[in-house]
């Protein structure tokens, strides 16, 4: 017998038990992630009943797969654009959750008699809500249209960028028992660079790459480019220092700016629900019944304050971003667990050995406890709302009303305002590729020339080249002229203080000149940069050609056209319009009702209430469409309502595919029998096309056998006999039918 590897075997018993325990959640109209967890639960090393799994840490690499493979998925949903569209809301909310649950959870863990060091961790372990439960729970149960899901993702994504800093203080506080500030702004400068060079590497380099490759980009090819991009973004970003997640988040948000974002969601569906599945399973096996018997308080004290807190304070947050208090509320319920992240610190918190053993189970069962909770807490969430709307005394409801609608009505846009943010993104545009070519020429090619050329030559030509490489970039943050609709106002204006604009310009400069000198200082002498960086600055900024100029502007414009290059269509252009509206795309089904008719005789915007700004059919676009058009299979539409109006229209446009009835399976399911015509049938002497076996019962003859075993190809004109055999194609209850 041939040794099977227990990789193989282990799979095999989890997706068995995932298989059945899913569709017995499905039937029970459970969400499916709470049937992961107990397959996971069945398959672990608690449960003695069935066959264990021997190999946890292959199924924790999976697992880990699993996550990447979810924030990758995460990341083409919710591009940079769509994060800066609800940063505001998505900042605020979660730094009040992050602050807001590291003291709670210090201060829980104090009351429990917990170390100093053990509390802290705690905090941090139950401040942070997880992205892949709460991505899942919305998929099953369909609202990952509606508005306060969006601005739920922006939370998640800032939390995740906050638990990269947290890390930082944790280890500074674990290692050193107090916080080193300058270690803490060095991994968020780091972070930020780290998060800009990919993003404008990649918004240049890649939307062009798929344009190329489009006509070789089949499902296989597409999968595989996919897949490889996100992983090596994953390897980058560990290399750095940074978790995996992160680097797959990344990945998935600079493809979601391209054409290919839809067609990459589609063929990475499969995946992510594999992959997806196992993560969940892999938490189930971490449930422990000996210690949820054993530390039975602690895990209920921590439950509850990770369900109260959460939502305390992240309807708090909402409410103070200006979110209306529905949106506030629904937004809360919909965090009030703590997830994969918390599994991360109790183990950074092991590995150092600064927190007690006890503390991981514990943890553990607080975040499946959650888990199970929060289907239940998100269908909740809107008649928590309602009650509290209606009981709310009335004034405080005006209040809350008026806030929010102030916050999000638009504001007369201030011209200063508009001028600085255009210098500053210029600014921080040149100025991490500068510094990105700094570190390059420092670290790796200023040695290797070196190497090469081991004469004082070697150093010359290395430095000579890195700064031909950063002069069209010192020329774009120094001397390039920003052609801003409001800049140009103010320059004209002779009213207008025309100082600011003065030392705008020196500004710039400065920096420019400040890049040269660092490098020259680096890689010389303090006293050689000085001098030789303001001359060779001054020269290169002279002898900068025309013809290279135009070139750096072209490279700009095509930047931002990439950058553009989908503004319109996932993600829109700006998914909050007003407090209560919000802008959705949704693909047509082929169940639609109104499938071919005309939008003005479809009564959309009556029976729905939402308005169509936009139909793409394949590469086509209509916006703004008329009355006279149509809507049809497979395209996407985009509309603007409110959530209970995007719901009752996504309904319609995108039923679910669901099949529970015996009858309907059975009219679906084509089959393939025989029928032999009996003694007095109403079929004997007719012709096939008279017998009315197609027209009638819809079914189809394929042959004739007679008695005498002569097999006859179906024609209109054979005249049916008593005995004779008809082969037939049809429905299983047609040819039931047919039968009688």
């Amino acid at each position: 017998m041939n040794h099977l590897d227990p990789l193989i075997s282990d799979l095999a018993l989890i997706l068995i038990l995932a298989g059945i325990t899913t569709l017995l959640f499905k039937w029970m109209k459970q969400p499916v992630v709470l049937g992961y967890i107990v397959a996971g639960f069945l398959a672990g090393p608690h449960f003695v009943f069935f066959p264990t799994v021997t190999d946890i840490a292959n199924i924790n690499i999976w697992a880990e797969i699993g996550i990447i493979v979810l924030l990758f998925s995460l990341g083409l949903e919710f591009s940079f654009r769509k994060l800066v569209n609800v940063g505001g809301s998505a900042v605020i909310t979660a730094l009040v959750i992050v602050v807001g649950m590291m003291l709670l959870g210090y201060a829980a863990g104090r009351l429990l008699h917990f170390t100093y060091l053990d509390s802290i961790f705690l905090g941090g372990m139950l401040s942070m809500s997880s992205t892949t439960i709460i991505i899942k729970a919305f998929t099953d149960l369909n609202m990952r249209k509606q508005q306060f899901t969006t601005i739920v993702f922006g939370v998640l994504i800032v939390e995740d960028m906050f638990a990269v800093l947290m890390m930082v203080l944790l280890s500074s506080i674990a290692v050193n028992n107090e916080l080193e500030g300058s270690e803490l702004i060095y991994s968020i400068l780091k972070l930020a660079f780290f998060l800009i060079t990919w993003f404008l590497i990649g918004i240049f380099v890649l939307p062009t790459f798929l344009k190329k490759a489009r006509r070789f980009l089949n499902s296989e090819t597409l999968l595989v480019v996919s897949m490889g991009l996100c992983l090596g973004m994953v390897v980058l970003a560990s290399y750095v220092g940074f978790s995996s997640a992160l680097g797959a988040f990344v990945m998935g948000s600079i493809l979601a700016g391209t054409n290919e974002a839809e067609r990459i969601e589609k063929v990475m569906q499969p995946v992510k629900d594999l992959f997806g599945a196992i993560f969940f399973i892999s938490v189930g096996m971490l449930v422990s019944p000996e210690a949820l018997v054993q530390y039975a308080v602690p895990i209920i004290i921590l439950s509850l304050v990770v369900i109260g807190g959460q939502i305390f304070f992240a309807a708090s947050g909402m409410l103070i971003s200006g979110q209306p208090l529905k949106i506030a509320i629904k937004s809360g319920f919909s965090l009030s667990q703590i997830g994969e992240f918390a599994f991360i610190i109790a183990t950074l918190g092991m590995s150092l050995k600064v927190i007690d053993g006890f503390l991981y189970p514990i943890v553990v069962a607080v975040s499946v406890i959650t888990t199970f909770t929060t289907p239940y807490f998100i269908k909740l969430s809107d008649p928590a709302a309602n009650w509290l709307e209606k009981h709310l005394p009335e004034k405080l409801n005006f209040i809350l009303e008026r806030y929010s609608v102030n916050a999000s009505a638009v504001q007369p846009e201030n011209t200063w305002k508009r001028v600085l943010s255009v210098y500053l993104g210029k600014i921080a545009l040149y100025s991490t590729v500068l510094i990105g070519i700094i570190l390059l020429s420092l670290t790796w090619f200023l040695p290797l020339m070196k190497e090469l050329i081991p004469s004082v030559w070697g150093n010359y030509i290395g430095v000579g080249v890195t700064l031909l490489a950063m002069l069209p970039f010192l020329w774009g943050l120094t001397m390039k002229r920003i052609n801003s609709r409001k800049l140009l106002t103010l320059e004209e204006n002779k009213r207008a203080n025309q100082v600011p604009l003065f030392f705008m310009v020196i500004f710039r400069f400065f920096i420019g000149l400040g890049f040269v000198v660092y490098f020259l200082s680096v890689a010389y002498s303090q006293r050689t940069g000085v001098l030789l960086g303001v001359v060779l600055f001054m020269i290169l900024m002279l002898l900068m050609s025309k013809k290279l100029q135009r070139q750096i502007v072209s490279l700009e414009g095509k930047f931002l056209d990439n950058l553009n290059e989908r503004e319109l269509r996932r993600t829109g252009k700006k998914n909050n319009l007003v407090h209560n509206m919000h802008l959705a795309h949704m693909e047509v089904n082929g169940e639609c009702a109104f499938i071919g008719k005309r939008l003005e005789d479809a009564n959309i915007r009556q029976e729905y209430g939402v308005n169509i700004v936009s139909i793409k059919r394949g590469l086509k676009r209509i916006n703004i469409p008329k009355g006279d058009s149509r809507i049809f299979p497979g395209d996407v539409v985009s509309v603007i309502g409110t959530d209970e109006q995007i719901q009752k229209f996504l309904n319609a446009v995108e039923p679910e595919e669901t099949v529970t009835a015996d009858q309907n399976q059975a009219e679906e399911r084509f089959e393939f029998d025989r029928i032999i015509i009996p003694k007095g049938s109403f079929l004997i002497g007719k012709t096939i096309a008279q017998s009315g076996i197609r027209d009638k019962e819809s079914c189809l003859i394929v042959g004739v056998e007679r008695v005498d075993g002569t097999f006859l190809p179906p024609t209109g004109n054979i005249v049916l006999r008593e005995g004779d055999m008809l082969w037939v194609v049809g429905t299983k209850l047609r040819i039931e039918s047919l039968l009688r």
